[in-house]
């Protein structure tokens, strides 16, 4: 998703939950990593529409959109988001316990 083409066309803090869940769902299906701006703007309609579980699974769909590059591109969009989400109220992935799955295993391949 590229800032200049959802970010001049789009108020995201004013879209309904319908909206926000088809986003979230073309980010999901885009293959880069969405830039903070739009991730911002995305907290903010979650927080809009008291929506603090879609707010949750799409910082988890971000995270795991880097990939191989994720140990480099998460804390670069932590570093980022960071403020907006104290001011909202969200709270990271990792002070939720969710940076890794509950029921976790090491990959055999990398054994």
């Amino acid at each position: 998703v590229s800032e200049g083409t959802w970010l001049e066309k789009n108020n995201y803090a004013q879209f309904d939950g319908w909206e926000l869940r088809q986003l979230i769902n073309f980010v999901a299906a885009d293959d880069g990593v969405p830039e903070p701006e739009i991730i911002i703007e995305v907290l903010k309609g979650c927080r809009n529409n008291n929506d603090y579980a879609l707010a949750t699974r799409f910082l988890e769909v971000v995270r795991l959109k880097g990939g191989n590059k994720m140990s480099e591109t998460w804390p670069y969009i932590m570093q980022e988001i960071g403020p907006t989400m104290q001011e909202l109220g969200i709270s990271t992935l990792k002070e939720m316990g969710y940076e890794e799955p509950e029921l976790w295993l090491e990959n055999v391949d990398d054994m």
